[in-house]
C-alpha cells in the first residue's frame, strides 16, 4: 500500500483561503490557474484540485485519500467518510456559511408551509428535499446551475442559497424565510486511509497545524516587566488563554509577565497596564497556538 497521501484541495471560492491556511501552517502549495495538480513542498503528499461539491464522493470512492470540503457537500452527497476535523474559515469570514430559504421581498410567503406546490431552485437538492419532507411540504425542487438569486420570481417561487453576509440576497431583492443548514469546511478521509497508520498520522498532523493557525487568528502576545508589588494589580487586568506566565528577572524586585490576548482589546488594555505599573510592554504577533 502506497504511503503517499492523495489530498484534495477545493477549487472555487475555498481554494484561496485553503492555500493561504496551508501556507501559514508551513505547507507551500503552488499551482497555475489552469492546473488541477498543485505542487506541495511535502514529498508525502500529492495534491489534486477538485470542486468542493465533488470532493466527498471522490474521497469515499478512494480516488482521493482525503480532502477539504464543506459539511454541506458531505451531507448533500451522503458520502460515507470519516471527518478528521472542522476548520472554521471561509472566503469572507471566519464563521459558518448558511444555506437559507429565500423568496422575493414582496412575496406573500411567511414560512416554508406557504411553499406547498411551489417551485424551488438550489444546488443542494437532496438537503432541500429532506428539509421539505421534515416540514410536510410538497414542492418541486430543481437543480440550479448558477445565478440562483436571479431566478425568483419569474423562473421559480423560492431558492435555497448559500450566504455568509446576506449582501447578495438583499441586492437581489430577496428575504430569508428560514435557515436550512450551517456549514463549515472539514478535512474528510475515507475509511481505508484512516486504517493506514502512516496516512492517519499524516492527516492528524496536518489537522493539528491547520487548526493551530486558526486558533491564533485575532490573538497577539504581550510581554512586560513589573515590580513584584504591582503584580496582583497587573494580573487582574489580564485575560488569558489559561494563566499568564510569570518569571523572575535578575533584579529580585522585578518580574516578567507573558500572556496571550485578543488583539481587539490591546488598544484599551496597554494604557491600563502602564497605569498599573507595567513597563517595557511589547506586543508581538503569533502564528500558531497548540493546546
Amino acid at each position: 500500500m502506497s504511503t503517499l497521501l492523495k489530498l484534495g484541495i477545493p477549487a472555487g471560492s475555498l481554494r484561496e483561503p485553503t492555500v493561504d491556511l496551508f501556507q501559514r501552517a508551513g505547507y507551500r502549495i503552488t499551482a497555475s490557474s489552469r492546473s488541477y495538480y498543485p505542487e506541495i513542498d511535502d514529498d508525502e503528499i500529492e495534491c489534486l484540485m477538485v470542486r468542493a461539491q465533488e470532493m466527498a464522493r471522490y474521497v469515499e470512492q478512494g480516488v482521493l485519500d482525503a480532502g477539504i470540503t464543506g459539511h454541506d457537500w458531505v451531507r448533500e452527497t451522503g458520502a460515507d467518510v470519516h471527518e478528521v476535523c472542522e476548520l472554521i474559515f471561509s472566503k469572507v469570514s471566519r464563521g459558518p456559511a448558511r444555506w437559507v430559504l429565500c423568496v422575493p421581498n414582496d412575496a406573500p410567503v411567511q414560512s416554508v408551509a406557504d411553499l406547498e406546490g411551489k417551485r424551488i431552485a438550489t444546488e443542494i437538492v437532496n438537503i432541500t428535499r429532506a428539509y421539505l419532507k421534515r416540514h410536510g411540504v410538497n414542492a418541486q425542487v430543481e437543480f440550479s446551475w448558477g445565478a440562483t438569486e436571479a431566478k425568483p420570481p419569474r423562473l421559480v417561487d423560492a431558492i435555497v442559497e448559500l450566504t455568509e453576509t446576506g449582501s447578495s440576497i438583499r441586492a437581489n431583492n430577496l428575504r430569508i424565510v428560514d435557515e436550512i443548514l450551517q456549514s463549515t469546511p472539514r478535512i474528510i478521509a475515507n475509511h481505508a486511509a484512516m486504517a493506514d497508520p502512516a496516512k492517519a498520522r499524516k492527516l492528524d498532523n496536518i489537522a493539528l497545524m491547520l487548526r493551530s493557525c486558526l486558533a491564533a487568528e485575532g490573538r497577539v502576545g504581550l510581554m512586560m516587566n513589573a515590580r513584584r508589588d504591582d503584580l496582583d494589580d497587573i494580573l487582574a487586568l489580564l485575560p488569558a488563554l489559561q494563566k499568564p506566565t510569570v518569571s523572575a528577572l535578575s533584579d529580585d524586585e522585578w518580574i516578567a509577565v507573558h500572556t496571550i490576548i485578543e488583539e481587539s482589546v490591546v488598544r484599551t488594555l496597554i494604557p491600563r497596564l502602564k497605569d498599573a505599573g507595567a513597563r517595557g510592554i511589547v506586543e508581538y504577533g503569533i502564528n500558531k497556538i497548540i493546546d
